[in-house]
């Protein structure tokens, strides 16, 4: 990683939140609306530029204001879906001369709405009622910024701003690290772990990095379907996208967040997976499934608990409910609605959508391993009966920073017939504080030690086990590797005549204890027959005479 564009880009970032903050926004909803679309027309933009220069080196910004309507049309051709098109009056250099106009934030928010239209094809995230939401508001100033007075002052800041950084081909050539980085500096203000009434985590990328290179191990996948049914900003789909190879995957998701969906959609398009952002549906999973399809891939940080007794008994009536939740649905409890598990629909989502030959990997509570009764159980049953586990690792706590939910991760693997891997992770890690809370960082070495274990399915002491799943069962189905760890016995070799001597020395010692025991009995037998009663009178201070009795 570049760490001079790294600063260069973070640089941007602050500074456009600086102007947001002296706007009246900082920490306010409208804040990361307009970070996040503005940082995203920067780099559409300078994306745009730099594939129209592969193409010609000539065609820099005054060669494109000069080139010919049918030019320019067969430009847009020649760069196809590689980035979103833009008209040179839709380019940050034409706005940046443009500043002074008296209504200038009308037109900033104008060109912003119309490339949204005019990419709105690609570029559309769709609800699971077919609602398009573009690439930007329609009125991103005039609906974010209340004071009419500031509005152009804001527009201008956040162009000159634009104008001043470059995007070139060393920022387009990094990798994956780079622009995770890059998003995680982003957002991490707006998406903060625990955040929101549906507990949008932020994947830490230890454990999404750790998914990712178990699951795809050695292999070369090739054309693959990659989905996360409660994909959130898409930590864990972009880390799998990237180990897999971003030509290689397809990727499908689904979230109930407006927010969310929005900041995948900006992960996908830094991340150069563009072509996948139709298969992005903001909507319910549970009620409204708009993936049908099996996966080759899922992975999921579900949300854990959560009240969904409004549409509890809709599940239950869903077409496909007896095979997609074979393990039942939760039950409204009388009290604490809030702690409804909802991760149990999720998993067994997660399990009725991969193909047959397909594999998982679903983040949990720790408890989920080694429930002895209800739908956990059943899951569990389910896994190990029908020969589809892979294996679980418990992770450290605190692993997510603002949770006390101790985590587990769940590896289905459909064609795993043979050993379950259980690995407990639980004592790895540096505890650190991160803000108010404290946070369980694994270090790189840590990370391999987990993923090397599992894929060479390697059992190390107090560390993990391999075991059948004839094992799994007489453990009643217990998915802790704490359960199947050996009970150590220190074994010492002796002689008959050392044995001798050490029972006589215990003799020995325990007879000496017993009389000094007796010895101690009799003393205090003996002190107390000499203790007796009698009375005597003192004065107090009143000069009045009292009677006081006392041993002796």
């Amino acid at each position: 990683m570049n760490e001079t564009y790294k600063v260069q880009v973070q640089g941007l970032v602050d500074d456009l939140k600086a102007v947001f903050t002296h706007a009246g926004l900082g920490g306010e909803a409208g804040e990361y609306k307009l970070l996040t679309q503005s940082f995203l027309y920067k780099f559409l933009n300078d994306k745009f530029l730099y594939q129209a220069k592969i193409l010609d080196e000539s065609n820099t910004y005054e060669n494109l204001l000069a080139m010919s309507e049918e030019d320019y049309d067969w430009l847009l051709e020649d760069i196809g879906t590689s980035t979103a098109w833009l008209k040179p009056d839709q380019l940050i250099e034409t706005l940046h001369r443009k500043q002074n106009e008296a209504t200038f934030y009308e037109t900033f928010e104008n060109t912003l709405n119309q490339i949204a239209i005019d990419n709105n094809d690609i570029f559309s995230v769709h609800t699971d009622g077919d609602t398009a939401i573009r690439l930007f508001d329609e009125r991103l100033i005039t609906d974010t910024i209340s004071d009419s007075s500031k509005r152009n002052e804001v527009a201008k800041a956040i162009i000159n701003l634009l104008a001043r950084v470059k995007f070139d081909e060393t920022i387009f050539s990094q990798g994956f690290d780079f622009f995770s980085t890059l998003f995680e500096y982003m957002i991490k203000d707006y998406n903060k772990d625990g955040g929101g009434k549906y507990a949008e985590y932020y994947t830490p990328h230890s454990v999404a990095k750790i998914i990712a290179d178990i699951l795809v191990g050695d292999d070369k996948p090739q054309n693959v379907r990659i989905y996360d049914p409660s994909a959130g900003s898409g930590t864990l789909l972009m880390n799998l996208a990237s180990r897999i190879g971003v030509d290689k995957a397809t990727v499908y998701s689904q979230d109930i967040s407006q927010k969310s969906s929005n900041l995948l959609r900006l992960n996908l398009i830094l991340n150069g997976l563009q072509h996948s952002i139709h298969n992005i549906v903001q909507g319910n999973t549970i009620i409204a499934n708009r993936h049908p399809e099996k996966m080759d891939y899922i992975v999921s940080n579900p949300p854990f608990k959560l009240d969904f007794s409004e549409w509890r008994d809709q599940v239950e009536t869903l077409p496909e409910a007896s095979k997609r939740f074979f393990a039942g649905v939760p039950k409204v409890p009388a009290k604490s609605k809030d702690k409804m598990a909802i991760y149990e629909l999720f998993v067994q989502h997660i399990i009725y959508s991969l193909k047959p030959d397909g594999q998982a990997a679903v983040v949990l509570p720790t408890g989920f391993i080694t429930a002895q009764s209800g739908i956990d159980k059943t899951i569990r049953q389910h896994l190990v009966d029908n020969q589809m586990l892979a294996g679980v690792v418990s992770m450290p706590s605190n692993i997510f920073a603002t949770t006390g939910t101790n985590v587990s991760i769940l590896f289905i693997d459909k064609k795993n017939k043979g050993d379950v891997v259980l690995i407990d992770a639980s004592n790895l890690g540096t505890k650190v504080k991160e803000g108010k809370n404290q946070k369980t960082v694994l270090s790189p070495e840590e990370e391999q030690k987990i993923v090397e274990t599992f894929i060479q399915k390697e059992a190390v002491e107090d560390f993990s086990v391999t075991v059948s799943y004839e094992d799994i069962k007489e453990k009643n189905y217990s998915l802790s590797a704490g359960q199947y760890f050996d009970i150590k016995i220190d074994y010492v070799d002796i002689t008959a005549e050392e044995f001798e001597a050490k029972m006589t020395a215990f003799q020995n010692k325990l007879t000496d204890l017993f009389q000094q025991s007796h010895a101690l009995e009799q003393e205090i037998t003996e002190q107390m027959k000499g203790i007796k009663y009698e009375w005597v009178e003192v004065f107090n201070f009143e000069r009045s005479r009292t009677r006081v009795y006392r041993w002796r």
